[in-house]
């Protein structure tokens, strides 16, 4: 079974056909399709009446009620109008590098253009706060928050405890990563001060000793530097011998006390020196029992023993 396909050129010969069988039938009248003559709208600036009617739903205000403003533009700052000649000429420097041969139009430049309409509204807007903060301040009507005012907050405590913590831990992050950037600085820094002095020792070594294989081949006779190394090592000291300034000072001001240390220890003169030595003297007897030395001028006792006890009774 095949589909039945309809031609277009098929549907307009249909069509025509109809037109012409109901134009014999008299189905088609003429005068159906009229052409309509067109009537050009004409505008009326009436001002007279647009001025009624203003007058009619306009509302007398106060003007703080309305806060309306009409005012000049701020002049412009110094350090803007350099901004934008800096801007400029860096505009014009890449029109110029990019496109060739091209004369620059700073008045054909949007990017340049947008920028001085931003300008603009700022320095409008500057003027109007001027303005407006001077008249408030004649009509006494205050324009700062006073110290003790207290508004609901939109946030809860809780969200903005989280944002300040969140704050927190980003600033805490960014101050470890930069110190941890400042040691890594400092640490090759150091590396390469270290690295430096040792290739100046071997560079110092080495002339040295070819000075010296100079000297004992006797191309040479001058041994100034070995005197020179000599300076250079003795500059470098002991920090032993280092002169601490702070106990300089104060051995000026309160004076040397003497020295404390070892003052109890034998000398030459000590241990030649034997007067007021005896060497008969009786050593004090010690009592275990008090833990303490016995007197010497106690008297002994006279109670005869226990065996001659026994022999005066019989």
């Amino acid at each position: 079974m095949s589909d039945f396909v309809l031609n277009d050129s098929d549907t307009e010969l249909d069509s025509d056909e109809e037109l012409q069988e109901a134009f014999a039938k008299g189905l088609l009248k003429p005068g159906l399709n009229e052409e309509i003559e067109r009537v050009e709208k004409k505008y009326v600036n009436n001002v007279a009446d647009l001025k009624a009617k203003l007058k009619e739903f306009e509302l007398k205000l106060p003007w703080i009620e309305t806060l309306d403003l009409v005012t000049t533009v701020a002049p412009l700052a110094p350090d803007v109008a350099l901004q934008m000649q800096q801007t400029a000429q860096r505009r014009k420097n890449i029109t110029e590098n990019t496109k060739g041969k091209v004369e620059y139009d700073p008045t054909q430049d949007p990017v340049l253009n947008e920028f001085k309409r931003e300008n603009l509204i700022h320095r409008q807007a500057q003027a109007a706060v001027i303005d407006g903060i001077k008249r408030l301040k004649e009509l006494n009507i205050p324009t700062k928050r006073p110290d003790d005012y207290f508004a609901e907050m939109a946030k809860s405590d809780e969200h903005m405890q989280k944002v300040r913590k969140n704050l927190m831990a980003k600033q805490a992050a960014q101050a470890r990563t930069e110190k941890v950037r400042q040691l890594r600085e400092q640490k090759k820094i150091s590396k390469r001060v270290q690295i430096d002095t040792k290739l100046k020792q071997a560079a110092d070594k080495k002339q040295m000793l070819e000075q010296l294989k100079r000297v004992r081949k006797g191309k040479s006779t001058d041994l100034d530097f070995l005197e020179d190394n000599k300076g250079k090592n003795s500059n470098k000291g002991n920090p032993k011998n280092k002169v601490n300034k702070k106990r300089a000072m104060k051995d000026k001001k309160f004076g040397f006390g003497g020295k404390k240390k070892g003052s109890k220890l034998n000398t030459r003169e000590s241990t030649h020196q034997i007067d007021g030595f005896n060497s008969s003297a009786k050593k004090k007897p010690f009592n275990f029992k008090t833990k303490n030395f016995k007197p010497n001028n106690k008297k002994k006792n006279q109670r005869p023993g226990k065996s001659k006890r026994k022999n005066a009774k019989r």
